[in-house]
């Protein structure tokens, strides 16, 4: 089996975080939070909105998957001084599956551009040095079906490093729901290849993230 590679390896938060700096009167709250898909970070985002209704700006940035698809939104601070320097700094952590909201509350002194730009920057660094941060590997995830007079030949193959068996069916056959990580996903699919046509694998999905596998800062 092949060697994971870094660079199929991410990280997430593992809870909430939260960092908060002060320019010129204006006061930036960062809250990082883990979100697994864009139903749980728009909910996230509507949450902070709900408990600093007194906030001049909501603006965030969150990355989800691997590799990452990535939004972020200025929230009516002049373009590019808000949501980009919040997904540079998840993207500089190497974050995903995460979503970070910095919210604003203006003091009565404008910062300008740069300025802006820098602080919406600071408070996001903040959150992020405050989170306790998971590695996580992309996955395939699979159904696996297979006769029972191939099961020890097939429980052989789910053996090896790389794999985590979600759930096992029995009936007239066995079905198998798996997680396969990336880079082992090829040797896995050729070795329950060499069972047979008895053996079948089906992909369920398209690359998803698995759960941690060790913590990290």
């Amino acid at each position: 089996m092949a060697v994971v590679s870094a660079a199929a390896v991410f990280r997430s938060p593992a809870a909430t975080a939260e960092g908060e700096i002060r320019r010129k009167g204006s006061r930036f709250l960062a809250r990082l939070d883990p979100v697994a898909d864009e139903e749980t970070a728009g909910a996230l985002l509507r949450e902070v909105e709900r408990d600093h209704r007194d906030a001049t700006h909501h603006c965030w940035a969150r990355r989800l998957g691997w590799p990452a698809v990535a939004r972020s939104s200025d929230a009516g601070e002049p373009a590019g001084t808000a949501g980009a320097p919040i997904l540079r700094a998840l993207e500089g952590s190497k974050l995903s599956d995460a979503i970070l909201v910095v919210t604003r509350w203006y003091g009565g002194v404008k910062l300008g551009r740069g300025g802006l730009a820098r602080a919406y920057a600071e408070a996001s660094r903040r959150a992020i040095e405050a989170a306790r941060l998971v590695e996580r590997r992309p996955t395939s995830r699979y159904l696996l079906t297979a006769p029972y007079t191939s099961m020890g030949a097939v429980e052989r193959v789910l053996g090896a490093p790389g794999l985590a068996v979600e759930r096992k069916t029995f009936g007239e056959l066995v079905q198998i729901e798996l997680r396969v990580v990336l880079d082992w996903r090829r040797a896995v699919e050729e070795a329950l290849a060499d069972l047979g046509p008895a053996v079948e694998l089906e992909r369920l999905d398209s690359e998803s993230p698995s759960p941690p596998i060790r913590r990290s800062r």
